[in-house]
This record gives C-alpha cells, sequence and structure tokens, in this order.
C-alpha cells in the first residue's frame, strides 16, 4: 500500500476531500461577510445564526409543509433574507455612520437573541434533515467512497462562490454596488437607489449564509447552537482573505478547509487550533489579509 509519511494514500486523499467538504461551508460563509464588510462596512455577528436558521427553516418547511430539500434551497434562503431586510431597514442603517465595533456589538446581540429563540422552541438537541433521494449513496472514485450528496456540496458551493465574485467584480451591477458605498451622493445623482441597493446586498449576503445552513442540514444535525461552532472559523477564514475581499473568502475558504483537514492526518491534535495558528501567522506578515488592501 502507498503511503506518504507513513500515512495510507487511501486515508490522506479521503481526508483531503473532507477537509474541501468543510471548506465549502467556510468559504459560503464567510463570502456572505465579506461581502457585506466589503460593501456596506458592517461586522456581521449574526451571520452564523442566520445560517443556523437557514437550516431551521428547511427543516421547518420538510416538517409542517412537506416542502423537499429542493425547494428549500429556494424559500429558506429567500425567507432568511427577508428577516436581512428587516435588520438592514430597522436596525443597522441608525448605525451606518458610527465606529464599526456598533455594528459588532449590535449583531452580536441579535445573534444571542435568535439562538435563544431557537433552544427556547426547539430545545438544544439535533434534528436529523434527510438527504434528499437524488443524492443518496455514494460515488467510487478509486480511491474513496465519497457520498453524492457531499459531492454535491462542494461542486454547489464552486459554482455558487465563482458565480458570485463574477457578478459583483465583473458586472455593471457589482460596479454599481461598489460605487454606491464608495461615493453614495454620485450615484444616487444618476439616479439609482442607493439605499435600497444597501438594503439588497446586506440580504444577499445573508441569503448566501441560509443557503449553506440548507447545505449543511443533511450533513451536520439542524441545532440552535450550529452556528455559533462554526463564525469563529469563519471570521479567522475572512481575516486571514482579506476583511472585505471577495476573491479572498473564496481561496482562503477551500485552502483554510484543505489545511485542516491534512492537519487532522499528520497531527490531529491541532487540527481545532491549526486556522487561528495560520490567522496569526498572516496577520504579522501582512496584516491586511493575503488578498486584502491596507488602510
Amino acid at each position: 500500500m502507498t503511503t506518504i509519511l507513513g500515512i495510507p494514500l487511501q486515508a490522506l486523499l479521503g481526508q483531503v476531500l473532507i477537509g474541501l467538504i468543510n471548506g465549502s461551508f467556510y468559504a459560503l460563509l464567510s463570502l456572505g461577510l465579506a461581502i457585506i464588510f466589503g460593501l456596506l462596512h458592517i461586522i456581521n455577528f449574526a451571520h452564523g445564526a442566520l445560517y443556523m436558521l437557514g437550516a431551521f427553516a428547511a427543516w421547518l418547511l420538510l416538517n409542517y409543509l412537506g416542502v423537499n430539500y429542493w425547494g428549500a434551497l429556494i424559500l429558506a434562503p429567500f425567507i432568511v433574507g427577508v428577516l436581512a431586510v428587516v435588520m438592514e431597514q430597522y436596525m443597522l442603517r441608525r448605525i451606518y455612520k458610527l465606529d464599526h465595533i456598533y455594528g459588532l456589538l449590535l449583531t452580536f446581540g441579535t445573534a444571542l437573541l435568535i439562538e435563544g429563540i431557537v433552544r427556547n422552541q426547539h430545545g438544544v438537541s439535533g434534528l436529523a434533515y434527510p438527504i434528499p433521494p437524488q443524492l443518496q449513496g455514494v460515488q467510487d472514485l478509486g480511491f474513496v467512497f465519497l457520498p453524492s450528496y457531499r459531492a454535491w456540496v462542494l461542486v454547489a458551493s464552486l459554482v455558487i462562490c465563482i458565480a458570485t465574485w463574477f457578478l459583483i467584480e465583473k458586472t455593471r451591477l457589482g460596479s454599481y454596488l461598489r460605487a454606491a458605498t464608495e461615493n453614495p451622493k454620485l450615484v444616487q445623482a444618476f439616479g439609482i437607489n442607493v439605499p435600497l441597493m444597501i438594503t439588497l446586498t446586506f440580504a444577499f449576503g445573508v441569503a448566501l449564509a441560509a443557503l449553506a445552513g440548507v447545505m449543511a442540514a443533511p450533513i451536520y444535525q439542524v441545532s440552535p447552537v450550529m452556528g455559533s461552532n462554526i463564525i469563529i472559523i469563519v471570521f479567522a477564514v475572512v481575516v486571514i482573505g482579506g476583511m472585505g475581499s471577495i476573491l479572498g473568502a473564496i481561496v482562503s475558504g477551500f485552502g483554510l478547509g484543505l489545511i485542516e483537514g491534512l492537519t487532522k492526518v499528520f497531527y490531529p491534535e491541532a487540527s481545532n487550533t491549526v486556522i487561528f495558528v495560520v490567522m496569526a501567522i498572516v496577520l504579522v506578515v501582512k496584516p491586511a489579509g493575503l488578498f486584502g488592501r491596507a488602510t
């Protein structure tokens, strides 16, 4: 059997795949955070709670309305996106001109409120969400058996990340968004509804988190604490990639998932801290992050 540093090649490649799948969720969540901070300059600490709400929305839609996974992929992000519109209109809009710490504290309190309400209604034990029949089974890759659903998550998240980057960085709509956040008065003079664009941008970033929640539901149990368990890692991913950098969020998300997976093979004791070690090194070498711009 082929080995690398004493590790069987099959086990190593299996962990690489697991790392990339975890990286899919890191990338999707950090992408939403990067959009919100990069365009609106809000540190959205409620992002993990909104990710959790996406998973719970999918579970509620299935168990109370009979809406299957494919319907939940559309409806759950829309429902959570509507909640984001309310948050932006009646909460965040009041603090745009204040220091970033006010946005962090407000969204942190909102996260605790959301998690507390869900915990009170559904308890702390996880709820199972079934894998859709079309994605059950496994794929034989020759060196490892990969569950079909996890393969779908990896491919779908990569497509969504690339499409989002292209939309924001390479299209006219994306240029309007960037201009509206840098010089809103000038953009508004051209007849563009800047407040509406800001609201929809925040809703889109949150909808990405909710979409990640729906995709995570069949893999991880739907639980009130699933957001708080991942949000610190996601913030570390965003910092490493560069606060507000769309490309940085994508590359760092997948890359750090891969590093985490390999660490579980070669030095399992460090797998829970390796991302933060990488963050410390990056901040020492390049404080703005790998893809960030110094201000």
